[in-house]
Order: structure tokens, then sequence, then C-alpha cells
């Protein structure tokens, strides 16, 4: 008997050290590779970065960026400071604790506009929305001077909104106490458990208690801003928004109440991506001036944070870019030593007029497999819907499938084609199995049957 438990063991470890391991080593670069994507290409001269002006007769929106590595998750950061400057009604800011380049998950590189000590003196009081987007807080120290900040404000008159799993931030921060609130449908098990001291919602997208508003999962946050910006400055400028950006769901900003997500099979399938999805795709997204920035989050979001595709911003120089709504991005590569690409994004509606000399040079020198102007090919459609269709098309049906589930995307607009599964994912894992069952057969061989024998 001993010797059947021993044998049994043999095969038990020998999966766990080399499927296990293999997997969480994997898996554990996938999410470095999204939520842990900080710059460490040098900063070109950000010498002549305009800040937009400060109009002391509107009111002011604080959309926070975490301190050195503290990654923001840049859905949460981008669409929110997209949507209260579409309004024109607020003085849009990106805050951070100090004036240093910031990384967004995937790899996009922001430049903030004011420190918070900065932003507090030209204000002279507390902004009158702080958006906290999600930062994962991997670095205490670093993390300390933007949680100290939103405390700072917590007893004003300030409206917070989270965005997406932000609401754990607000939590960290203690201004979720004895309050309802909601989060990503992926993050709701374990800040439940953590924060217990809050009332956590499953079945809306959004929730608005006292001056606090927190959302769902990601495309959810369309909702809660909109919310915000219809009781801030009326809902017929909330209805416009939606209207331009080609919004489905606007029907949620009235009445947020859904189906809860659970985990499924296409959760176990982006966990496997993660962690066997070996032969990422390299995407490149070409930045340019005037770029919309919900066209570009739309990228980072559909592909990056797939476990399948590595993107690359790309741009013709290494000046800093600045777009539609004056926020300043750099780029990491540019076009003239830039990495041979499978493929290069080229995002937003007006890429073909607005980035003709960028397009032009990178038709000359550019390197890739294919380029795709994945929203001037899509006009009038809501600027995630395309990438997608593209994602399903480049990977499979569930891996895109989970994207659609990830962004709490629930309307009927979307049309995946592809292959039904991740056969490469599963092949690697399947072929990383049996290595392990080989090494177990063989100690099994060599070591105990063996020495059964010789008995």
């Amino acid at each position: 008997m001993k010797k059947v438990l021993l044998r049994l063991a043999v095969y038990i470890v020998s999966f766990v050290v080399f499927v296990g391991g293999v997997g969480f080593f994997q898996l554990s670069r996938s999410q470095n590779d999204f939520y842990g994507s900080v710059r460490h290409e040098s900063v070109p001269s950000l010498q002549g970065v305009k800040v937009p002006p400060y109009n002391p007769n509107k009111p002011t929106v604080a959309v926070v960026l975490g301190g050195a590595g503290i990654v923001t998750e840049d859905f949460d950061f981008l669409i929110p400071y997209a949507l209260f400057s579409m309004t024109g009604a607020y003085n849009v800011y990106a805050v951070a604790p100090d004036k240093n380049v910031k990384s967004l998950s995937g790899g996009l590189d922001v430049v903030p506009h004011y420190s918070y000590k900065e932003l507090d003196t030209l204000v002279g009081k507390s902004p009158d929305i702080i958006v906290v987007p999600f930062m994962p807080i991997v670095d205490e120290k670093e993390y300390q001077p933007t949680r100290a900040w939103i405390q700072q404000h917590s007893s004003s008159k300030t409206t917070f909104l989270s965005i997406c799993g932000g609401s754990g931030n607000l939590a960290d921060a203690g201004l979720l106490k004895g309050k309802s609130a909601t989060t990503h449908w992926q993050a709701m098990g374990p800040l439940s458990r953590k924060f217990t001291d809050t009332r956590w919602k499953e079945d809306v997208r959004y929730v608005h208690d006292g001056n606090i508003v927190t959302s769902a999962g990601q495309s959810a946050g369309i909702d809660a801003v909109l919310h915000v910006i219809s009781q801030k400055v009326g809902e017929p400028i909330a209805a416009k928004i939606a209207k331009e950006m080609n919004y489905p769901s606007y029907h949620f900003v009235k009445n947020p109440k859904v189906d809860p997500f659970r985990m499924d099979l296409k959760f176990a399938t982006y966990i496997l991506n993660g962690a066997f999805h070996w032969n990422k795709k390299q995407m490149g997204v070409l930045l340019y001036n005037g770029m919309d920035e919900i066209a570009l989050s739309s990228i980072f979001d559909s592909y990056a944070d797939t476990g399948t595709t590595q993107v690359l911003t790309v741009s013709s120089s290494d000046a800093p870019i600045t777009t539609k709504h004056n926020l300043t991005i750099v780029a990491r590569h540019q076009i003239s030593n830039a990495l041979e690409l499978d493929k290069m994004i080229i995002p937003g509606g007006n890429a073909k007029s607005l980035a003709a000399a960028d397009i032009k040079r990178w038709s000359q020198e550019g390197n890739a497999k294919e380029t795709l102007f994945i929203h001037s090919d899509s006009p009038n459609r809501y600027a995630f819907e395309a990438p997608l269709e593209d994602l399903a098309k480049q990977e499979d049906l569930l891996t895109a499938k989970h994207a659609v589930k990830r962004f709490e995307y629930r309307s009927s607009n979307i049309h995946l084609e592809g292959k039904p599964l991740p056969l490469g994912t599963y092949g690697n894992m399947l072929l990383t199995s049996l290595l392990a069952f080989i090494v177990a057969f063989y100690i099994d061989r060599r070591f105990i049957i063996k020495e059964t024998l010789k008995k």
C-alpha cells in the first residue's frame, strides 16, 4: 500500500511541479505584461508640453494616476477623462504624486498635468470630482501618497467616482465603510471578503451612495460617468455624449439593474491563455496627435488583457503626443526602430486624415504583416466592438467571448467569428502534462518499481 501511495505521489508532484510551475510562471509574466507594464525606456524631453488652461468658473475633475511603479488601469483612466472632457463643462486634469511619466496597463505612458499638491494650490479647494481608477497596490510606499490624497479630500463635498476595480482603492482608503458599492464581477469575491464593512452589490452597473459613485466592470464605468454627468450638468448632455460615441447601452444610465455575471469556462480560458499561450502576437498601436482617447483605450483592453497579445506603442518620433482632449502621451518605440510586428493597429475614426503623414511614413518604413484601420474601416460603431470582433478572428471565440464579458458589454451589436477554442493554449498545456507524465513514469520505473523487484 505504501508503494502505491508513493507512486501516486510521484505522479501528482510531477504534475504540480511541471504543469503548475510552468503555468504559474507564465501566468505571472502575462499579468505583469499588462498590470506591471512600467516604462523602462528613457523619457524624451517634455519641455514645451502644455497643460489645459484652468477656468475658475468651471468645476474641476481630477483623474488619478498612481505613483512610480503603480500601473493605472487604462480604461478606468482614459474613459472618464474623455467623457468629462467631452462635456466642455469641466476643467479635466490627470493628477499624480508627481509629474513624472506614469504608465497605464498594457504599456501606454501618460504625462500628468499636475501633481496632487499643484492641483490643490491651483484650485484652492478640493476638486469637485475625483475619479479613482483601479491601481494595484504592489508597492505600499509608492502608493501611500495617492491613498493620503484621496483621504485628504474625503471629508469635503467632493464627488468620488471609482471605475471598475477602483472601488477597491476607495475601500482601501476607508471611504466605503458603511456604504453600498459595486465592482468588477471578477473582483467581487476578493473585495467582499476583504472589506466586510461595505455592502457589495452584484446586480447593478453602478451604485450612487451619498457623494460616492462606484461602477461595476469596465463598460459599466461609462454608465457611471454618464450618470454623474446627467446629475451635474443635465441628462441631455449625457445623452448627447452617448450618441457621439455610439454607445449601445445608454438605458443602463437610467436603470443600472442587471443579472450578475459568474465564473464559467470562458474565465478558465482567460487564465489558461495567460499560463499556456506562449507565442503571443506582437501588435503595434500608432500614436498620433489629436487621437481619440476612447479609441486608444479600446485597443489595450481588447487585446492586451487576454494573455494572447503584447501591445507596443509606436509613433513617428519621440516627441510627446497630444490627444484630442489635451492629454499628453509618449510612445515607447518609433517607426524607425520598431520591431517586426504581426499587426499594426491605427485607431480612431478620423485616423486616415489626422495621421496622414504618420501613416505615410509607416507604409514606407514600418514592418508589420498586417496594418489595420480598425475604426476608420468600421464607422459609426462603438469603439470597442470592432477590436473585439478582430480579436475573435485573431485568436478564437472563447477568448473573445471572455473579453466581451470582462468588459461587461451587454449589447447584441458584436458578431464574433473565429475558431471555437484556443488550440495552441490547450495544446501547450497537454504537452506540459505529457512531459510531467514522462518524468513521473521514468522516476516510477527507474527508482520505485526497480527497487521493488530487487526485493
